[in-house]
Order: C-alpha cells, then structure tokens, then sequence
C-alpha cells in the first residue's frame, strides 16, 4: 500500500511538472504578428476609425464652376438721377464657385451627390483623398431628388464605397457622416438614426419628393453629397441638408434604396421621369374638419374623416382632365387607403405614366370614382 502510494505521488508530481514546462514554454514563445496586431487595432481603435478608413478613399470633393449674369453696377446702389442718365446699364459675366462632396460608387469613376451641387455647372473638379485632381462630367441630374451623377475621367486606382439597404436601419443605429464641409477633406462625424421618413416638404421644400433619414451625426456645408453609413461602413444615405436648432443641428441624408433607383434611370435614360397629377393637396382629418365646419362663415362643409383634400387643380392638368375638384377628398387610390396627402404622392410616384389611375374621391359627402392618366411632371422630360 505505502508503495503504490508513493508511486501515485511521484507520478502527480510529473504531471505538475510537465504542465508547469508547458506553460511556461507558451509564456515565453512570442505571439504571431497577426495576432498581435489584431489585438493593437481591437484596442486602439473604435468602429468609427475602422469606417472611416474604409470609406475615406471613395469620398471626394467636389469644386464646380457655372458662369452667372451680374449688373455692371449694383443697381440698388445707384443714384435715381445717375441711374436714368445712364440708361439700360446691361449685364455681365461673373465666374461663381462652389464646393460639395460626393461618393464613388463604382470603380469606374461613377460618382453620386447631391443635383445642387452639380446644378448649371460649366466646369467640375474632382479630387480624391490622395489629393490627385482630375476633370468631372455630369451624367444626369434629378431636381425632384436632389440626386446627380457625375463620371470622373480615367483614373487608375478608384476604390468605390459598399452600398447598404436604407430599409434595413432604425432609430438608434448608429450614423456617420463623412464629406469634406468648408473644403476640409476626409472629416468624419460621428451620431445616431434620428428619424426615418421624414417629408422634406415639412422642411419648406414643397418642389421635392423625398423622405428623408434625420440624424444628429454634424452635417456642415460642403458635407453635401457626402455619404452617410452604417456602424459596417455600408452606405445608407447621400447627406443633402441641415436645419439648425438651439443647442443642436439636425442633418438629413436621402435613402440610398432611391439614390440607387435614381443612379440606374440616370444612367439608362439620361433622365429621371416622375409622375404627377396636378393637384395641390392638403392634409385633412376628423379634427381639422370639425373645427372648419364649425365655423359659420365656412364656405362648405368638409366631410369628418382622414385623407387628401384637393386644395386647387392646375389647369389643362391630368387632374383637371380626369374631372378631379377642388374640395374634393381623395380617399383611396389604386385600392391603397389615403389618409394624407404624401400616402397619395407615394401612389402617384409609382403609377404609370399614361396608363389609368384609379381614384375614389368624397365629394358633396357622395363617393365618386375617378379614372386620372398621370402625365410627367414638367420640367423634368
């Protein structure tokens, strides 16, 4: 018995030995490289550095030129008697500059911003995070998105920016902002999903059709056209706008779902061509139309329930030909419930042109329906 057991100790004490060899061996033996480095990189640097280095080299500044008609004199600032003894003082050309930023989207030299950035533009100038400089050519525009392309010339070595899905994000992902605002290149800004589906119409934009991705993350001028990604560097939205606020800023981006949608019309059809009716529309709900009807100097009586109310119908319109009015309130369209002027619009922008449009309007309280041909908006085709 007394031999076995120490038979048993001696044999535990190799298997301390060999283990204490082997970790020390493992303690001593430097770790690969890779590994190191990766853990450097998990440690020194957050998701945002990581973005951003991903991103950085398909941002770009863009610097435009367009020549605009000046008075020789400023006018305003001419003597009455001087400005009759001078007459017609006529006008000239002025050179005026601007700046916004873009993104590559394809390594071809494909490059998506903004439509006012690149708007009536005579000359444009890429540059690229390297610093080269190299000549711009604007494939299209869409004034109604506020969306352009424009090609840079062969350039070797383009990197082009992953695109995400703009319907795939929520309030509270987190949003990064890069551009190049004031012409300061390769600037990151880092804040949250505000809001989704923001009418740009509320923003005082009534020519637009466009919802918008609010977020806190700073959009400064010259951030125009400047993606906007997600925490994996995935582009979500093309940064267009900010509104500011005491204590704070809001910045809008349009969805990258319609900035791709607009990219393949452009680049198939040179243009975009957007549906329309002709109607000026207005919200109305059960609250608004007890509050008119209450009133005794109110002209008619509104029916007390959700929807478009037709507030004027631009002649010679598809609007006015298919027999739309105005106090009429449009509550279904194609079969889709309306209950507000943009639910309407939606509708519009997805119908056909020339093809019927179906709609069930309350007129006089009496259900009517009506069959509207959209046409395209003018100025666009």
């Amino acid at each position: 018995m007394q031999g076995r057991t120490k038979f048993e100790i001696m044999m535990r004490r190799s298997y301390v030995s060999i283990f204490a060899s082997i970790l020390f061996f493992f303690l001593l033996k430097p770790l690969p490289s890779f590994a190191f480095q990766d853990f450097q990189v998990s440690e020194s640097h957050g998701f945002v550095a990581n973005v951003a280095s991903k991103v950085s080299p398909s941002v770009v500044r863009i610097d435009m030129e367009r020549e605009i008609q000046t008075d020789e004199f400023e006018s305003d600032l001419l003597d009455p008697l001087l400005r009759d003894l001078l007459g017609d003082i006529g006008t000239l050309p002025k050179r005026e500059r601007g700046q916004g930023s873009g993104v590559i989207i394809d390594s071809s030299g494909l490059v998506l911003t903004n439509a006012h950035v690149v708007e009536r533009v005579d000359r444009v100038t890429i540059t690229l995070q390297n610093g080269n400089q190299v000549d711009g050519r604007v494939v299209g525009t869409d004034e109604v998105t506020d969306l352009a392309l424009v090609k840079i010339k062969e350039f070797p070595g383009l990197q082009s920016a992953k695109l995400g899905d703009s319907e795939d994000i929520q309030v509270g992902d987190w949003a990064i902002a890069l551009g190049t605002p004031y012409g300061l290149e390769s600037t990151v800004t880092l804040g949250i999903i505000s809001s989704l589906h923001r009418d740009i119409n509320t923003l005082g934009f009534s020519d637009k059709r466009l919802d918008l991705i609010q977020t806190d993350a700073a959009i400064n001028p010259g951030n125009s056209g400047g993606p906007l990604t997600n925490s994996n560097g995935e582009v979500i939205g093309i940064n267009t706008l900010v509104r500011s606020g005491p204590g704070a800023g809001l910045g809008f981006a349009i969805p990258i779902n319609l900035a791709s949608k607009v990219t393949n019309q452009l680049l198939t059809n040179g243009e975009v061509i957007h549906p329309y009716l002709g109607a000026q529309l207005v919200l109305l709900n059960e609250r608004i139309a007890k509050e008119h009807n209450q009133d005794p100097n109110a002209l008619i009586v509104l029916p007390e329930r959700s929807g478009a109310l037709v507030q004027s119908v631009v002649p010679k319109s598809p609007a006015e030909e298919g027999g739309l009015r105005r106090g009429d309130l449009v509550i279904n369209a194609e079969g889709n419930v309306i209950n507000d002027p943009k639910s309407l619009l939606t509708q519009v922008e997805n119908a056909q042109i020339g093809e019927p449009f179906e709609l069930e309007v309350l007129r006089n309280n009496i259900e009517i329906n009506l069959s509207i041909k959209p046409a395209a908006l003018p100025g666009i085709s």
